[in-house]
């Protein structure tokens, strides 16, 4: 009952309310890897892009959320891509695992001025059960669920992008359909998953014989159902060597009714070896949490395989 109540605790610290059947979108997608952000990144590079995440919430405390990801996305002819994420994500006893199917369109707006716009859709299937092995047959809360409790929950997203030069911002909405689970409490479960967010950002380099680069880049995301947001203000450094390249920076991800009260602040580093890809980010827990937490671990495992040039430049 007490590791219960702690869990309670933080995740009213955060504002959450019940699971939302989708990856947590937490300092991952500066790993270079923006599909994982938005649908409308599939297919844009030479390669197939395999990328897999690790994440792990709130050191220390027993229980706390673990989620594993494995992204892939390739280009489908000249101006198209596909994608699919797969995922399974552990919080205590509550499950969820689930998949993303992504198809992604590029338009050249201007090729001379590199001026693109992408638009994307995706199928979810997300399930969410209860684990009712390891609950106490003793506990009178336990008592009130006797059998394991799973539904499954189909959805959809929306993504765009704009792309300008170093300039790019995507919009999305995930999420879009109502949830119907009768095998939860409806009373306490929300049935309104839909979420917006944009991802935005710009890319100084000077030529592109220059061998560093500085990207500042804004993230925000709006949930209907209770009306709470957040904002995350990142900063990355980039250092190239030919193709290879290194990259440090640091996020800073707050509620928009709290913008003096972040909730975490995390170094961000990386590199890209040949064909392989590494990024680990550590996020320092800054608000009442700190107390029972060491912090959340995020790594980024990458690589690029079967490289195929593109006719088009949407998709460069």
């Amino acid at each position: 009952m007490k590791r219960v109540l702690i869990f309670l605790i933080c995740m009213n610290l955060f504002l959450v309310k019940g699971q939302e059947l989708t990856v947590p979108q937490l300092s991952q997608y500066l790993s270079d890897n923006p599909f994982i952000m938005s649908p409308s990144f599939a297919g844009i590079g030479n390669y197939v892009k395999i990328r897999m995440n690790g994440v792990t919430q709130w050191v220390g405390i027993k229980d706390a959320p673990d989620t594993q990801s494995l992204s892939a996305d390739v280009r489908l002819g000249n101006r198209s891509g596909v994608g699919m994420v797969i995922y399974n994500d552990s919080n205590g006893e509550t499950k969820q695992r689930g998949a993303k199917i992504s198809f992604a369109h590029h338009l050249t707006i201007d090729k001379y001025d590199d001026h693109y716009f992408s638009f994307a859709l995706s199928f979810n299937l997300n399930q969410i059960r209860i684990d009712i092995e390891n609950f106490d047959p003793q506990a009178k809360e336990d008592l009130a669920i006797i059998n394991d409790r799973a539904s499954s929950n189909p959805n959809f997203d929306i993504g765009t992008l704009y792309r300008r030069g170093g300039f790019y911002m995507s919009i999305n909405a995930s999420n879009i359909l109502n949830k119907e689970f009768e095998k939860f409490n409806p009373i306490y479960e929300p049935n309104i998953l839909r979420n917006y967010y944009v991802y935005s950002g710009y890319k100084f380099r000077k030529n592109r014989r220059t061998d560093f680069e500085i990207e500042p880049s804004v993230f925000f995301q709006y949930f209907e159902n209770d009306g709470r947001s957040i904002t995350d203000v990142n900063t990355k450094f980039k250092w190239y060597d030919f193709l290879d390249y290194y990259y440090a920076g640091l996020t800073y991800r707050f509620l928009n009714d709290q913008l003096g009260s972040p909730l975490y602040i995390a170094p961000v580093i990386g590199l890209k070896k040949g064909d392989f890809y590494f990024g680990y980010s550590y996020q320092i827990i800054m608000n009442e949490i700190l107390g029972y937490s060491k912090g959340t671990h995020v790594v980024t495992l990458g690589i690029d395989l079967f490289q195929g040039i593109s006719n088009c430049s949407c998709t460069y």
